[in-house]
C-alpha cells in the first residue's frame, strides 16, 4: 500500500473527480447504493477504463474503486488486477478473469462481480475509453504530465524520446499507462495508472489554488466530462468536486488487489493465464482498507 500526504485543498482523483458526465440516465442497479451524496456521507465510485476505441464489445482495461470520506478528510483508491480469477454471476463456466465480466454484461455485471467477490458496493459507476482518457488528460493538463520513461518502454511503445523524465500528452500518457512488457507486467501497469491519477490530482490542486481558479471548475468539469460516461449528472459532479475542494483532504491512499502473497499464477483452457486469489485474505485487506465499508458475502 502506498500513502501519499497532500498539502492544501485538492480535488478528488481525476476519474473520481470527473465522475461526471453524461446526462444519460442509466437503469437502476441493485449493486449500486442509493446515496444522496451529502457532505458527511462516504462516497464510493467504481471506475472502469475500457480497452476500446469505439467498438461495441470490449473488456475493462482498468478497474478501480475510489472512496471519498469527508469525515476523515481522506480519499482511497483500490485497483483490481484485470486477470484476477473470479466468479462471474450468470457465467455458465463460473469463473473467468475479472475484466471478462464487463465484456459479458457491461458495467452492471462488473459492479455485481466486484460486489459478490470482494464485498464492495458502490454509489456510482464511471466509464472512460481510450480516446476519452486522451481528451481528459489534454483538457486538464494541456502542457502534459511529467513521467519517467525507461528504455524498455521506448522500445515497446515506440516513444521518440531518450530514457529519462518527459512531459507526455494524452496519447503518449495512454501508452505509458498501458505498458506492461517488463518484469512487473500488469502490476507495473497498475502502479503507473495510480501514478498518473496522483500526478493529475496534484496538477489540478495547483490549478485550483485560488478563488479565481476555483470559479473555473464548472467549465473545466464540463469540458472533460464530454468524454466520460457516468450515472452522475453534470450538476452532481460539480457539486461533489466542490465539496472536496472546500474540505481539505489530508491524505490519499492506494491499494492493489491481489495483495502480495495472496495469489498464484494459474492457467485454464477457457481463461488463459490468471491470478488465482486467496479470497479470504484479499477480502480482509479490502475490509480494513475501506474501514469496514465492505460486506463479507456468504
Amino acid at each position: 500500500m502506498m500513502k501519499v500526504f497532500v498539502r492544501g485543498t485538492i480535488l478528488l482523483l481525476i476519474v473520481f473527480l470527473l465522475a461526471s458526465c453524461s446526462t444519460k440516465e442509466w437503469p437502476d442497479n441493485e449493486h449500486v447504493r442509493q446515496n444522496d451524496n451529502s457532505s458527511s456521507e462516504t462516497v464510493q465510485i467504481l471506475m472502469i477504463g475500457i480497452d476500446s476505441r469505439g467498438e461495441d464489445k470490449s473488456r475493462s482495461d482498468a478497474i478501480l474503486v475510489g472512496q471519498y470520506n469527508p469525515k476523515e478528510k481522506m480519499i482511497k483508491v483500490a485497483s483490481f488486477m484485470r486477470d484476477s480469477y473470479v466468479k462471474i454471476p450468470t457465467y455458465k463456466k463460473g469463473y473467468h478473469k475479472l475484466n471478462t465480466a464487463y465484456f459479458l454484461g457491461g458495467k452492471e455485471l462488473l459492479a455485481r462481480t466486484v460486489k459478490e467477490n470482494f464485498g464492495i458496493t458502490v454509489d456510482h459507476i464511471v466509464t472512460i475509453d481510450f480516446q476519452g482518457f486522451v481528451h481528459v488528460v489534454d483538457t486538464l493538463a494541456p502542457e502534459g504530465i511529467e513521467v519517467d520513461v525507461t528504455q524498455e518502454m521506448i522500445d515497446d511503445m515506440n516513444f521518440n524520446v531518450q530514457p529519462g523524465t518527459h512531459y507526455f500528452n494524452g496519447e503518449e500518457l495512454l501508452k505509458y499507462v498501458r505498458f506492461r512488457h517488463d518484469s512487473e507486467s500488469d502490476f507495473g501497469r497498475v502502479k503507473r495508472q495510480q501514478e498518473v491519477i496522483l500526478k493529475l490530482r496534484d496538477h489540478l490542486a495547483n490549478e485550483m489554488s485560488s478563488i479565481q481558479q476555483f470559479a473555473s471548475l464548472p467549465k473545466l468539469v464540463e469540458g472533460a466530462s464530454k468524454y466520460i460516461e457516468s450515472d452522475l449528472s453534470l450538476s452532481e459532479t460539480i457539486s461533489l468536486a466542490s465539496k472536496v475542494l472546500l474540505h481539505q483532504i489530508d491524505q490519499v491512499e492506494t491499494l492493489t488487489i491481489p495483495v502480495e502473497n495472496s495469489y498464484e499464477n494459474k492457467t485454464y483452457d477457457h481463461a488463459g493465464a490468471v491470478l488465482q486469489l486467496d479470497a479470504v485474505k484479499n477480502m480482509e485487506v479490502l475490509n480494513h482498507f475501506f474501514k469496514n465499508q465492505t460486506e463479507v458475502n456468504n
